[in-house]
């Protein structure tokens, strides 16, 4: 399975799909009851707000100041795959939403995007940039990291690659941010983590805290294809995600557990041979959130050039596998709306297999892992961080990315990562000690 991430300034917000969808106030509530009350709704929420400007919406759920811009495409701009897949999820009795941020919202409608006039305000656009003047600042591009440098259990410094050289980069405080693949692999790399693995690897061991690489978290998707009529005109350069449906699966305890995407210009990946331009035609991706299962990342090499095992585990639980079982019905559902009939030809996938091994062989990620330098209390055996990113184990380390999520959220990770960073930095500007 393709799993690119951003690796250039401003990360994975750099190369994502710009969704800039929060998830719902009972998945930061749940974190909160897990043992990490800093992070409840009515705490992150002032956060959420601190770094967006939203330009359709100014009131008590929204910034109006913050360096993120976020639009939502209007209805006149919507192309017409949108516009029919909207149709059809009212006509399945499915409410329309206009501020999927709004913390009750459900249905179908716009999606939220930090993306205005064609451009990508990523991390770096909008945080970075504006700081790069700063005398107490250096950004260093082209750098490898090996490992973490301890003294005893107390972390001094980074060993970095960069040009063929190798040099130590110390610091007081060591502030992790590689991200949800990156974090729990440099700290196995360093020798934090499980004390099996470690060995096996050849890997000093600094401390043992089983729970580095574990409890990943992440949202699978399938693409449902559907050919056009010939002559349909098809723009690579054109919007490909405005509209989304969000729902509960039925007979789910989980609101909004399931979110579907249209997609108005679909290409075969580039890690599948294509160019990611030649169009396939339309596609609709049903996406599984808050999924029972979870996998891991496992070290296979004490060498930092060797990736690691990503094992995503998906659909090993049949609630999992029932509700995205009913999530794909309900696309195939839409598909065969009037509404598409100018614009479908036929349908591309599925073929007639059966559905569970139909998506066992052809789902995927939505990129959105998570989890894995879980945050929580000492007494939780899988926890790697307290809730203010302190690594437990060591001294004068933190962790600050998805990575440290206890669950994913149901919603794309984008904005959610940028709250834990303003978030993070604040319990540093307290003086919150690592």
């Amino acid at each position: 399975m393709w799993v690119p991430r951003g690796r250039v300034t401003g990360g994975s917000s750099a190369i994502n799909g710009q969704f800039f969808l929060r998830g719902v106030p009972e998945d930061y509530d749940d974190w909160a009851d897990r043992g990490n009350d800093e992070w409840s709704y009515e705490k992150v929420l002032p956060y959420f707000r601190k770094f967006e400007t939203d330009l359709d919406f100014p009131d008590d759920f929204h910034g109006t100041d913050g360096p993120i811009l976020v639009r939502r495409f209007k209805e006149h701009e919507w192309l017409e795959p949108q516009a029919a897949f909207r149709d059809a999820a009212l006509d399945a009795g499915f409410p329309y939403v206009e501020d999927f941020n709004h913390p009750d919202a459900t249905g179908v409608g716009p999606l939220p995007l930090n993306n205005v006039d064609g451009m990508r305000i990523s991390a770096n656009v909008g945080f970075l940039n504006p700081a790069r003047h700063r005398l107490n600042l250096t950004v260093r591009g082209d750098c490898l990291v090996r490992r973490l440098i301890f003294e005893g259990k107390r972390a001094t410094g980074v060993e970095v690659e960069s040009g063929g050289e190798r040099f130590i980069v110390e610091g007081e405080e060591i502030i992790l941010s590689a991200g949800p693949i990156g974090s729990p692999h440099i700290l196995m790399l360093s020798g934090v983590g499980p004390e099996e693995q470690l060995a096996a690897a050849g890997v000093p061991l600094v401390h043992h805290s089983p729970g580095v690489g574990q409890n990943l978290r992440d949202h699978p998707l399938l693409s449902i294809g559907y050919s056009t009529k010939p002559g349909y005109p098809m723009d690579p350069d054109a919007p490909r995600y405005q509209v989304i449906l969000r729902y509960t699966a039925e007979n789910s305890p989980l609101r909004n557990d399931m979110q579907i995407v249209m997609i108005s210009f679909a290409s075969e990946p580039v890690a599948t041979g294509g160019d990611g331009r030649t169009s396939e035609g339309i596609a609709i991706f049903p996406v599984l959130n808050k999924a029972v299962g979870k996998g891991e990342i496992r070290l296979g090499s004490a060498d930092p050039t060797v990736q690691p095992l990503l094992d995503y585990n998906f659909f090993a639980e049949e609630e999992d596998r029932r509700r995205f079982r009913d999530g794909l019905r309900l696309c195939l559902s839409l598909g065969e709306h009037e509404s598409f009939k100018d614009i479908i030809e036929a349908r591309t996938s599925p073929s007639d297999e059966a559905l569970d091994r139909w998506f066992m062989t052809y789902a995927r990620t939505c990129h959105h892992i998570s989890g894995t330098c879980k945050m929580g209390p000492a007494g939780d055996p899988e926890a790697v961080i307290d809730q203010y990113g302190r690594v437990y184990g060591v001294e004068a380390l933190r962790v600050a990315d998805v990575s440290i999520m206890p669950d994913c959220v149901r919603a794309n990770t984008n904005a959610t990562a940028m709250m834990i960073g303003e978030r993070m930095a604040d319990f540093i500007a307290e003086g919150v000690p690592a």
